[in-house]
């Protein structure tokens, strides 16, 4: 039987951001190093944009594992940030489950470091337990295209949604005339060639 298509609904969405540590990201190799980091806070500009509870959450940080990006902190100033002495998935932490169950939201935004692990174990946790899991795929990254790929079809098998940060945008912006200016700008500031369809359309706006 054909599964429903399942939307996102800014509603009813939150974001967990899962174990972005500057000691993990030396181990992503299946993006560029500066192409990820500009998803992540794509993502993160996104959760921002859309006002979408976000969860922040470390695992390890006195370990090699490292802190959190800085960015990221000083993006959700207010957002509950849950640094884990040792659970390494991060469903397995009380404070952190408990903060995912207080946003009230049945939608859940996935992404992290490493994907098979930080992102994958939560991925599958949430969906046993009832939510709808999005898992951005080009804000997680991992050490190769293999450990990705046996990721992705893992979660997707359990019935996780993935997606990238742009498509997350787009169909929790649902329609353009909601905010044509808000939006642009926000992919602007992420995808160089878009500031030129702006651009394009502030001169035939300004035009008129």
């Amino acid at each position: 039987m054909k599964p429903p298509y399942i939307r996102l609904d800014k509603d009813n969405a939150a974001v967990l951001l899962v174990d972005h540590q500057a000691g993990l990201l030396s181990l992503v190799r299946d993006i560029s190093p500066d192409k990820f980091k500009n998803n992540v806070l794509a993502l993160a500009d996104c959760a921002a944009y859309f006002k979408l509870p976000t969860i922040l959450t470390t695992s390890f940080e006195d370990g090699p594992n490292g802190p959190l990006v800085p960015e990221l902190k000083e993006r959700f100033p207010k957002a509950p940030y849950i640094a884990r002495p040792g659970q390494i998935n991060a469903w397995d932490n009380e404070d952190f489950v408990a903060a995912v169950k207080a946003t009230g939201k049945k939608q859940l935004i996935i992404a992290g470091v490493v994907t098979e692990v930080c992102v994958a174990f939560p991925t599958l946790s949430a969906i046993e337990e009832g939510f709808d899991v999005f898992v951005v795929t080009d804000a997680s990254g991992t050490f190769d295209e293999l450990t990705r790929h046996s990721a992705w079809s893992r979660m997707a098998a359990a019935g996780a949604q993935l997606m990238t940060w742009f498509g997350v945008a787009g169909e929790l912006h649902r329609d353009w005339r909601n905010d044509i200016e808000g939006l642009g700008t926000l992919f602007s500031n992420h995808i160089p060639d878009y500031r030129n369809l702006m651009t394009s359309y502030n001169t035939v706006t300004s035009s008129k």
